[in-house]
């Protein structure tokens, strides 16, 4: 929508006080995101400037924003290509269904542009509200997304992370190509730069696995897989309508493993699901203790508006939330047992955001966050020697040319 607004001559200012006209994007996944998305609706409603409401919630809950804010205009997830239409309109307007994408992004901030490749997904999981708002799998068109990786790189991006819903589902609703091709075609591009696969679900990932592995091989991928399991027990799985059981999830993982022994397998777990007993839940912490992950995605189950876990027998809420301690403390453990094997090694990482207290934050060849103590240009491949860990970074100093490198990576 910027890259859009911009486009056409629009500029983006940082406050919405500066504004003439405010755009909203809206998130809907949880309960609690949903209530601070109509919170803010209700804090903007109040300014009496042209209100814009985006994404998932006017897509998924329309009734919902129009209640709150009846002047708005509505754009859902699937129809941001309208959004200039919107803006410029001297009327409200409304659109909530898409038709197929055929604009990239082209503004990006820092070293690290976000290309979406597709939206929607081909799944139909009982606990998502997202499948709501973006109804269809649109896959955006191959020349595209190249071009638009092509243009970022030449401003400077270092990480291009190609995004979606479920990347693995990629090219389903365009025939004969799929997101090991569309890789194939990005890494031929000029420049030095990593790219970053997004989430993916199993059952996709399963669909082309072989091409899957040979993709993440390449120099210019990192070796990083985001594949949510979000339960480990098989019964769960089903009233979830996840479509593959616990073995089939852990043989994949370990064939991945096999292949690629550096890869950094990342999940989400949804902790309190309706259906998880006291057995299920142990069985999940056991699928964590037993696959060892090196970043889990914890999410405490949350009802959404008209999904079919809604209407499911509930989990109570202290039962939920002790649980979830007790998940988020045994991942604590497990990520810092992976992460303080890397003290005392040396790795080559690609510096790409500024972190806290004047530190810079690279990424290892497997997409660990580095944090560097020291003065170092952005979009730099740098060795660094690691000092130190915790569950969720790694961090060191700049490691001088002078000093052989000997990287486990």
């Amino acid at each position: 929508m910027m890259s859009m607004l911009s486009e056409r001559g629009h500029e983006i200012v940082k406050d919405a006080e500066d504004a003439d006209v405010i755009v909203l994007n809206t998130c809907a996944v949880r309960l609690e995101t949903e209530e601070r998305m109509k919170q803010r609706i209700r804090e903007l409603k109040k300014s009496n400037k042209k209100l814009v409401v985006a994404g998932c919630l006017a897509g998924a809950e329309p009734a919902t924003v129009m209640s709150i804010a009846p002047e708005a205009s509505l754009l859902g997830p699937q129809t941001v290509e309208k959004i200039t239409e919107v803006v410029e309109s001297k009327e409200r307007k409304i659109y909530l269904e898409g038709e197929k994408p055929l604009f990239t992004p082209k503004v990006f901030e820092g070293r690290i542009a976000i290309i979406p490749i597709a939206d929607g997904c081909a799944g139909d999981c009982s606990f998502c509200i997202t499948k709501l708002a973006r109804r269809k799998l649109r896959s955006y068109p191959p020349h595209l997304i190249v071009e638009a990786v092509r243009e970022a790189v030449k401003k400077g991006a270092v990480e291009v992370e190609l995004t979606a819903q479920d990347s693995a589902a990629y090219g389903l609703d365009l025939g004969g190509i799929r997101l090991s091709d569309l890789v194939n075609k990005v890494v031929e591009i000029e420049g030095d730069f990593m790219i970053r696969i997004g989430m993916m679900t199993p059952e996709q990932a399963m669909r082309s696995l072989d091409e899957l592995i040979e993709v993440l091989k390449n120099n210019k991928v990192f070796k990083f897989i985001h594949l949510p399991v979000q339960s480990g027990d098989d019964r769960v799985l089903r009233l979830m309508n996840r479509k593959y059981s616990v073995d089939e999830y852990k043989e994949m993982v370990m064939e991945i493993r096999s292949k690629i022994p550096v890869i950094n397998v990342t999940t989400d777990i949804i902790v309190g699901h309706p259906g998880e007993d006291e057995e299920a839940f142990n069985n999940t912490l056991q699928l964590m203790r037993e696959l060892k992950f090196e970043r889990i995605h914890l999410a405490m189950y949350s009802i959404r508006p008209n999904t079919r876990s809604a209407s499911m027998k509930q989990v109570p809420d202290p039962v939920k939330k002790a649980r979830m301690q007790e998940a988020n403390k045994l991942y604590e453990e497990l990520a810092y047992e992976v992460h303080k094997e890397y003290v005392g090694s040396i790795s080559n990482v690609i510096t790409t955001e500024m972190g806290r207290k004047g530190s810079v934050i690279g990424r290892t060849l497997n997409y660990i966050p580095v944090v560097i103590r020291d003065s170092v240009e952005l979009g730099k491949r740098v060795d660094v020697k690691v000092t130190e860990a915790s569950f969720f970074d790694l961090r060191g100093h700049l490691l001088y040319p002078q000093v052989v490198r000997n990287s486990m990576l």
